[in-house]
């Protein structure tokens, strides 16, 4: 029977089929030499040299038994097979490339041993023409095949790696908290990415504005996530300090600035792959991301690398913002708590007690502000005021009000006087603001303010307010109130009056100032804040401070939206045993009478140390109203913490001090009384003015008393 091309192509194969391992061999070594990216990973190298056997297996039958091309059936797992090397990033051209490095290897075994069965080259080359056909159609179709499904998963992997990217963009940085940030970054890597995610950053970064990469790498772990509870890699505990070692992948991505992957670690013998990305952002390197994988048998490649990359990045910026706002809100806070009174000064008049709580973090520092100024008289002005908005800007136009209220508080002028000053002060910071070349401030500037006098004497509490919320009585019997107050503008409106309102309080009530941060939130309107506030305040409790800690925590269950701050205020009463008043007449005489008066008074309350100073004041303040005021004048003296002096007249005139020449014969009688007083002053009145002086017993007698 005459050998046919089909029946010598059936021959060789069947000779060829009982060396197939020799020929799968052979192509193996082949695709090792051409493509060795194909083996370096132990799990596709297992795959390609599984689909390489099966593939020559299908081929041979195919060409044993003259099946038609098109019929040949390719391994089953082919296509999976393609798209394990799109998820594993292998190149569509290395693919192509090694279906054709095998064909053009299984082709040159089949043709060398042809000439072994005839010798009939005729046959031989229609033979070969029939393999060549054959092999080629065979090799076209899978590779066609194995193209869509390749392509098929990289368009997938496309999409599920900027689906990757976007919603690292929704769930990282939600917040301007740190740790939260980069556990967001840690909790989305490892739901689709890794198996073992920790974040670190540099401790310099995290305490400071600017810090250099220079010295030891000091790094503090903030974010730890694992599919699995006891992960391949302990390592440091969450907010732990440890060192970075030289030489070790995170210690080269800090100082370089570039990531890296890595197959298989000694430190953690579970892990097959790692990927060490340092977290950058404005140039600066803030810390490192390791993503590990030890139950995903897939090893990184680059394009996971660039994912990574993408994702940290994203994190990066939001750390470096969460960063940089708690620098500038610690700075706005420190600034803030500076320009905060430190501690309630020493007065009589009433016994305080207050609390300032910031806004959350998402809001920033805000102007809020309290003061408890002593004044003359014995008596005390208490102060809240609220500046608009929010951050440094805020916090610093807060501290210039606040030292513009004791300047005026200084004075002794009236609320509502002191209220239209303050206007005039913020309007000036607004004309101010407007004309900044930085451009760092913007807009006019605007404020609340809520100035009351308390007078311990006359029991007399008068007050006004710029815009600011009124405050709250609780008298003695527990009734408790919102003071009805004449209305006034914010200050900066400029133009519109200011109307001061007084009440005379019973000793023993308890007055409340505050910002409308304690009773205006988003679920509450100001009326409930302020129901809620007159129940929290007439719950008993045996000191301020508990009052104090009650309101909080009634009306502010959580972080406030807004600034807050509390005033409390126990008014006391200077009953008629601590104070002595003289009206005296316009006349020289009167000098002495006041001078033994004065003696007498002191000797009852037990100040006789006192005595020569008092007399010494008392006469150089009652010849000044007699020779330069006018009628009525008296004499008032105040026994409280110290001894206060007040000698008051008709005039307005406003004493000063001057510097008198040698052989002047006046001039020099206010001289002595600030050399003897620890504090003097005037204040003014509708009609007329006080001159007051504080003595206290560790004043000492100046030289010039008795030059």
């Amino acid at each position: 029977m005459d050998l046919t091309a089909a029946g010598l192509v059936s021959r060789v194969v069947r000779e060829l089929g009982s060396r197939a391992d020799e020929l799968i061999a052979e192509v193996e070594r082949g695709l090792r030499r051409e493509l060795p990216e194909l083996w370096d990973d132990p799990g596709i190298a297992w795959m390609v040299a599984e689909n390489v056997a099966e593939h020559v297996a299908a081929g041979l039958f195919g060409l044993e038994h003259a099946v038609e091309p098109s019929l040949i059936e390719p391994p089953p797992a082919d296509l999976d097979r393609a798209r394990r090397l799109a998820r594993h990033g292998t190149p569509l051209g290395t693919m192509l490339r090694g279906f054709r490095l095998a064909q053009s290897i299984v082709l040159d075994r089949l043709l060398a041993e042809m000439p072994r069965f005839t010798d009939d080259a005729e046959l031989v080359s229609e033979a070969a023409r029939h393999v060549i056909a054959t092999a080629a159609a065979y090799v076209d179709r899978t590779s066609e095949q194995g193209v869509l499904a390749f392509q098929e998963e990289r368009d997938r992997r496309l999409q599920w790696r900027l689906s990757m990217v976007n919603e690292a963009g929704v769930r990282i940085g939600t917040t301007l908290d740190i740790a939260r940030t980069t556990q967001e970054l840690a909790d989305h890597a490892v739901e689709r990415f890794a198996d073992l995610v920790t974040v670190d950053l540099l401790d310099a970064a995290l305490h400071s504005h600017e810090f250099s990469n220079e010295g030891p790498l000091v790094l503090r772990r903030t974010a730890r996530a694992s599919v699995t509870d006891d992960g391949p890699e302990p390592g440091p505990a969450t907010q732990e300090l440890h060192t970075c070692p030289d030489g070790s992948p995170e210690a080269l991505a800090l100082i370089t600035g570039q990531p890296a992957k890595h197959h298989g670690d000694a430190a953690a013998p579970r892990v097959h792959s790692t990927l060490v990305v340092p977290l950058r952002a404005r140039g600066a390197t803030l810390g490192v991301a390791r993503f590990s994988r030890h139950r995903n048998p897939d090893l990184y490649d680059d394009e996971d690398l660039l994912l990574a990359q993408e994702i940290a990045a994203r994190a990066a910026v939001a750390v470096d913002n969460a960063r940089r706002y708690s620098y500038a809100r610690a700075t706005a806070l420190t600034l803030q708590r500076s320009l905060l009174p430190r501690g309630a000064p020493r007065q009589s008049a009433a016994e305080v007690a207050y609390r300032y709580l910031p806004a959350g973090d998402k809001v920033g520092v805000g102007g809020d502000w309290y003061d408890v100024i002593p004044l003359s008289g014995a008596r005390v002005a208490l102060v809240v005021g609220d500046v608009v908005g929010h951050g440094i800007h805020a916090a610093a136009t807060m501290g210039r009000l606040r030292t513009a209220v004791r300047t005026l508080a200084d004075i002794d002028l009236p609320p509502d006087e002191l209220l239209t000053h303050l206007d005039d002060i913020v309007l000036r910071l607004s004309g101010e603001a407007s004309d900044d070349v930085d451009g760092e401030v913007a807009g006019d500037l605007g404020a609340t303010c809520l100035y009351a006098v308390y007078d311990p004497i006359s029991r007399r509490f008068t007050l006004a307010r710029a815009g600011h919320v009124p405050p709250a009585l609780v008298t003695p019997d527990g009734t408790a109130e919102i003071l009805d107050l004449p209305p006034g503008p914010p200050l900066g409106l400029g133009g519109v009056p200011f109307e001061a309102a007084e009440f005379e309080l019973p000793e023993g009530s308890l007055l409340a100032l505050f910002t409308d941060g304690l009773v205006e939130s988003r679920d509450h309107d100001v009326d409930a804040g302020l129901t809620r506030l007159r129940q929290a305040l007439v719950q008993p409790a045996p000191s301020l401070e508990e009052i104090c800690d009650h309101v909080i925590e009634a009306l502010l269950p959580t972080r406030p939206d807004d600034d807050v701050a509390l005033l409390l205020a126990r008014t006391h009463a200077l009953g008629a045993s601590q104070v002595a008043t003289w009206d005296l007449a316009a006349e020289p005489a009167a000098v002495a009478r006041a001078r033994a008066d004065v003696s007498r008074q002191l000797s009852e309350w037990g100040l006789e140390e006192l005595g020569f100073t008092a007399e010494l004041v008392v006469s150089e303040l009652v010849t000044n109203a007699i020779r330069y005021g006018q009628p009525p004048i008296r004499l008032r003296l105040i026994h409280d913490r110290t001894l206060l002096c007040e000698v008051s007249d008709g005039s307005s005139t406003t004493p000063h001090l001057r510097r008198a020449r040698v052989f002047d014969e006046g001039g020099r009688g206010l001289l002595l009384v600030a050399q003897l007083a620890e504090r003097w002053g005037t204040r003014h009145a509708r009609r007329g003015k006080t001159v007051w002086a504080e003595l206290s017993d560790s004043a000492e007698l100046p030289l010039l008393a008795f030059a």
